[in-house]
């Protein structure tokens, strides 16, 4: 299920217009990721150096508000949801919930320094234009001993993905140019100052019953292959569905980093 997540991000935005995907995402995007969300609620423990009420945390491209809704829901901590698309934001504010959502960019964030104990971005980092200044911010607005957390996909995700991988074989060049690999991103975290780098992965394989969400097109990549192609894929997905479900994955990796505690 991963693809741009429930994102809408940075540098990507010159060929797709997120303000007009937004309902498509909002309407076919399920809920958070169980792994992500409960990784996310166990670095906002306080034992963790996690958000507490009077700072909490910030999600980063939070596009339709899934994961900042279901964190503040999930530990009643402060967790603003920053995004570029006044659609997107449109959209997560009109869900129920805790959460509070602005307008900004990963690369100026419009916080003052040492204000929050998490920072995080679900499948948004390949959309950012310029990572260290991303980086550099994080590391501004948190505490010390905050942390980061950026959930991604690897190279090797990318082209296990299903069904977008193997139904839309076009969309693993497109993302291999978009994603930066893990190595790449630890090196630029660590550039810019966060320690105690560690990942972790997030797999969930289940059966996809319904092709709503690839008819909607709610993943970026599919608006970035040809339309004979998409027409192709989902003409094979829907054959499949016919017969039955069809096996899928949705999977992470976590990069985690902390800003050091002095």
């Amino acid at each position: 299920m991963s693809d741009a997540g429930d994102a809408s991000g940075e540098g990507a935005r010159a060929s797709l217009d997120y303000d007009a995907l937004a309902a498509a995402y909002a309407r076919s995007r399920g809920g958070p990721h169980p792994g992500v969300l409960r990784a996310l609620i166990e670095g906002a423990a306080p034992g963790a150096g996690g958000p507490d009420p009077g700072r909490g945390g910030v999600e980063v491209g939070c596009g339709a508000g899934t994961y900042a809704l279901a964190l503040a829901a999930a530990t009643g901590c402060a967790v603003t949801g920053i995004d570029p698309s006044e659609g997107m934001l449109r959209a997560a504010r009109a869900r129920a919930g805790t959460a509070t959502f602005r307008s900004g960019r990963a690369e100026r964030l419009d916080l003052p320094d040492a204000s929050v104990d998490l920072v995080f971005s679900v499948d948004v980092i390949h959309h950012v234009t310029d990572r260290a200044a991303y980086f550099a911010e994080a590391v501004r607005i948190l505490r010390p001993g905050g942390q980061v957390c950026t959930a991604t996909d690897s190279h090797e995700m990318i082209r296990r993905r299903r069904p977008l991988a193997s139904h839309f074989p076009e969309t693993v060049a497109v993302e291999l140019r978009r994603y930066p690999p893990i190595e790449r991103l630890e090196a630029e975290m660590a550039g810019a100052g966060f320690q105690a780098i560690r990942w972790q992965q997030s797999v969930i394989a289940y059966e996809l019953k319904d092709a709503q969400a690839y008819r909607d097109r709610a993943f970026s990549s599919l608006h970035l292959i040809e339309p004979a192609a998409f027409a192709r894929g989902i003409a094979q997905l829907e054959a499949d569905l016919g017969h039955g479900t069809v096996a899928a994955l949705w999977q992470y990796v976590l990069l985690w980093g902390a800003k050091p505690a002095r």
